[in-house]
């Protein structure tokens, strides 16, 4: 049996990710009509805290957890550390007695607890002085609406959280009303419609791009590059000394680390460094998420009846988000690149063999079991193989961001 499971990231005002909300369906095809949600929930925290002892799928940060009116009786958190995730009471609750002692007691006890999709009303009152986070549903509740109510409790260290944010616009009304966090893909779009000119770095970036999506990748090219880059320069040294154990003198050139790192773990080092270089206003998520689209991606086609090359699969779940990271036209930014039409395909109109499988990653990050279920079988994929390569995807890309921070990248 699989657990299915999708994480949403929630950003704090400076957009960084302090946490994620964890989705649980039953099965790709979330049709299952026995399961309820107590055992959503409580098969969520044995596949992703009981048996672990931690969530690595958070990569060490919060995550948050829906509980329903029954788990919250029977008091479940209880069975887990305070600190193992943010209890998200359900809007399906009752408001009663049972329920109002079940909280204050965890209160009491050290938990985290936060109201979900909150719609104020008076039978809710008596619950706030208990309540750690308020989330409230913007596609539900208006903005404006929220600012009185935030206006109006904004006291001791309740804080907000704004959910369902898809745009720009929408994260800055949420962060002027008085919201704390944001919860939605607003960082997965660009953040300006018109076109805008390519920064020094983010030229960096798709000369970088445009050698590693060449067959081979020209080490005097990609050392041209860099040279020009102070910070780049650094990182690379420091990236490349920081892999060495028994050589006896550091590596000081740039050909000498390019040539040291070889041909793939080069592609790897551009992929995330290239991009993060240029993200100085951009959430970090932001890039972790085309990390973890690229290796998902790359995962799948061994496993999958297309044929397309794994680095192909990996470029396409990589280059998914770069008209966020760059705040370009995704079609302009592409012609900048040497990519294969099937690519091109696959970026823009989500068609090919390739589309599909950029379709099934963007499905996955939304919990949208439904396209899930048809992609996987457009793939001939097996469920097991979808879930395994999602799991992994985002190890490694945590893995990966910690590797990079650990040599000071």
């Amino acid at each position: 049996m699989y657990s299915y499971l999708a994480r949403q990231p929630i950003l704090n005002k400076d957009k960084v990710t302090i946490g994620y909300e964890l989705l649980f369906r039953d099965g790709p095809e979330n049709s299952f009509p026995n399961i309820c949600d107590e055992e959503a929930t409580n098969r969520l925290l044995i596949d992703n805290f009981f048996s672990s002892g931690s969530n690595q799928v958070t990569g060490g940060k919060r995550g948050f957890v829906n509980f329903p009116h029954a788990s919250l009786i029977q008091r479940v958190p209880l069975m887990f550390p305070k600190q193992s995730f943010i209890i998200e009471i359900l809007e399906s609750c009752e408001p009663n007695d049972e329920l109002l002692e079940a909280i204050i007691e965890l209160n009491q006890k050290g938990y985290t607890l936060a109201l979900d999709d909150f719609n104020p009303s008076p039978e809710w009152n008596r619950f706030i002085p208990y309540i750690h986070i308020i989330k409230f549903d913007i596609r539900q509740t208006p903005i404006e609406k929220c600012a009185l109510f935030i206006r109006r409790h904004k006291i001791g260290k309740l804080k907000f959280l704004a959910e369902k944010v898809e745009n720009h616009e929408e994260f800055m009304a949420a962060y002027d009303a008085g919201f704390d966090f944001f919860q939605g893909y607003f960082f997965s779009k660009p953040e300006m419609m018109q076109r805008r000119s390519l920064t020094p770095s983010g030229l960096t970036t798709i000369r970088l791009y445009q050698e590693i999506c060449q067959p081979e990748v020209d080490y005097n090219k990609v050392e041209e590059i860099i040279a020009t880059d102070v910070s780049l320069s650094y990182k690379l040294l420091r990236h490349v000394n920081g892999m060495l154990i028994t050589r006896a003198k550091p590596i000081s050139s740039f050909k000498q680390a390019l040539v040291y790192l070889g041909e793939e773990k080069l592609r790897r080092f551009i992929t995330f460094v290239a991009a993060s270089h240029a993200l100085e206003n951009k959430p970090q998520s932001l890039y972790n998420l085309s990390l973890q689209r690229a290796q998902f991606c790359e995962r799948l086609v061994p496993k999958a009846s297309i044929k397309v090359c794994g680095n192909q699969a990996f470029l396409t779940g990589l280059f998914s988000l770069l008209d966020s990271l760059l705040d370009q036209p995704l079609e302009e930014l592409l012609r900048l690149l040497p990519l294969s039409d099937d690519i091109k395909s696959a970026l823009i109109e989500q068609k090919g063999p390739l589309g599909i499988l950029l379709k099934l990653a963007v499905a996955y990050d939304k919990a949208d079991w439904d396209v899930v279920a048809r992609c996987t079988t457009a793939l001939k994929l097996n469920e097991s193989d979808v879930v395994d390569a999602y799991m992994q995807s985002v190890k490694w890309a945590t893995a990966f961001e910690r590797t990079m921070t650990k040599n000071d990248v």
